[in-house]
């Protein structure tokens, strides 16, 4: 008997209807909560970057090398990304079952311990253990789109995901921010902090400290307003305390999961087994969600290392504080012309024009930096060599243009929205996987390009040339057209 799905019948359904469909108001107070919940994630992320290659000078592991900070910065940075692999999955397929809301607060908590940890490290293994912490207890970027998924239908999911930038931007903003202008307080603001010996001890707690604490008062909030939008969750003590009724059910639709899933109407709103998600579409979407991950990633590694770095051995040797400034514009340009311009323009070119584009538009931000130390080594720090600094910023915008793309076809492969979690965290498993392999291959590519100066100490920005050119192929395989589920 030849069984159709609901999965099949959908897959003729546009993604983004018609204009004579009404849009569906977005929930906005619940929407606004999960925008706010989800900045303490950017902001945790941001707020090391500027200091980060500084912190690994002050702890003396480079013997005064500069040309292997990169190494030490990039697995510091791939850390969180690693141990995220491990356990992304886990999460949101938990969130699933028992809810959005206490994975959620969960992951917040972690986030917030993780982040003070690390500001009061005072050894590269005390930054290490930190970092791992803070991707092994946080799970939320995975349950966060699940849920804007489930706040949203077809007809504003464009909409919520051109707002769900501002968490992204404003974190970008501050984190720099924060980062560049609070690490080691007590010499930069002597007459307030001079006289601080605990500050002079953990130089870089201040900036550490903020985002962890932004992060407490988002737990609070998210405990106290959130709704939950899993239907019929379980509680914690019914998934650990199974009964053998509620065991025999479990496993009977996991063996027949081909025909049973999708032949009782009741088995649709329920969480399907890993091995029913591992179809076709949703394999794309992860690998082409892997790719700009590991391209952006990259850039972000990449681009703060290369201000610090001495014009000499191919940078700018700019302090923190500018590095900051710098991280921050971008941040500000990107929110605004997500929120002003995202939907409209995936509703006109649609979403696989839209994602290819943003990784075309990686190209010329590698190709910049041997510019912009070209400059720097033959003019200085002239007009023409802020002009091509600020070109790198705006143009830095295109490739998040394909972030709301991608989640848009993550979303519309899940085989049902009661799989939705599972779905974005097995998407999140090589996404995290890249990020962990990006920073730590891309930092040490460029200590190695300085040290052993391959095509003149450029050699790290072929190489990620090169890896644009084959996540453009993967985009290519990519559907001119995805649904999302009813």
């Amino acid at each position: 008997m030849t069984v159709t799905t609901n999965h099949e019948t959908d897959e003729e359904t546009p993604l983004l209807q018609g204009p004579t469909k009404k849009k569906t108001p977005l929930p906005w107070f619940q929407f606004t909560i999960v925008l706010f919940l989800q900045l303490g994630e950017p902001l945790t992320a941001q707020v090391i970057y500027p200091f980060a290659p500084q912190l690994i000078r002050d702890l003396g592991i480079t013997n005064g090398n500069e040309s292997k900070v990169g190494y030490y910065v990039g697995i510091m940075q791939s850390l969180f990304f690693f141990t995220q692999a491990c356990t992304v999955l886990h999460w949101s397929r938990l969130s699933d079952r028992v809810g959005r809301k206490p994975v959620i607060l969960i992951g917040l908590c972690g986030l917030s311990v993780s982040m003070y940890c690390f500001g009061l490290s005072r050894t590269f293994w005390g930054l290490v253990l930190s970092r791992a912490l803070n991707g092994a207890l946080n799970g939320n970027i995975g349950v966060i789109k699940s849920m804007m998924a489930e706040l949203t239908d077809s007809t504003n999911i464009s909409q919520a995901y051109a707002y769900m930038p501002i968490a992204w931007s404003t974190g970008g903003t501050l984190g720099p921010i924060i980062g560049g202008s609070l690490s080691r307080p007590a010499e930069r603001f002597p007459s307030l902090f001079g006289n601080n010996e605990f500050l002079k001890k953990y130089p870089y707690f201040l900036p550490c400290a903020v985002p962890a604490t932004y992060t407490v008062c988002a737990w609070f909030i998210t405990y106290i307003f959130l709704k939950e939008t899993v239907k019929s969750p379980m509680s914690f003590r019914s998934l650990l305390f199974k009964s053998d009724k509620q065991k025999k059910a479990e496993s009977t639709i996991s063996t027949n999961s081909e025909t049973t899933v999708y032949e009782n109407e009741e088995s649709k709103e329920k969480p399907l087994p890993l091995r029913s998600l591992m179809t076709f579409p949703v394999i794309i979407a992860a690998a082409n969600y892997a790719f700009l991950s590991l391209v952006d990633i990259a850039f972000r590694a990449i681009q703060p290392l290369f201000f610090s770095t001495p014009v000499e051995l191919g940078g700018l040797g700019l302090p923190p504080s500018t590095i900051g400034n710098i991280l921050s514009a971008f941040g500000v340009l990107n929110g605004i012309f997500q929120i002003f311009f995202f939907a409209k323009i995936h509703d006109r070119w649609g979403s696989k024009k839209v994602f290819t584009i943003g990784i075309a538009g990686s190209l010329p931000l590698f190709l910049s930096f041997p510019i912009i130390s070209h400059i720097a080594r033959t003019q200085g720090f002239t007009p023409v060599l802020w002009a091509a600094v600020s070109a790198q910023i705006v143009l830095s915008i295109v490739p998040s243009l394909s972030y709301g793309a991608i989640f848009i076809f993550i979303t519309s492969a899940s085989p049902n929205r009661a799989s939705f979690g599972a779905t974005n965290g097995l998407c999140q498993v090589a996404v995290s996987i890249m990020r962990a392999i990006g920073p730590a291959t891309a930092n040490s590519l460029f200590s190695l390009s300085i040290e052993k100066n391959y095509l003149g100490g450029y050699l790290v920005y072929y190489i990620l040339v090169m890896i644009v050119g084959v996540a453009l192929f993967v985009a290519s395989i990519l559907p001119n057209e995805r649904v999302i589920r009813k």
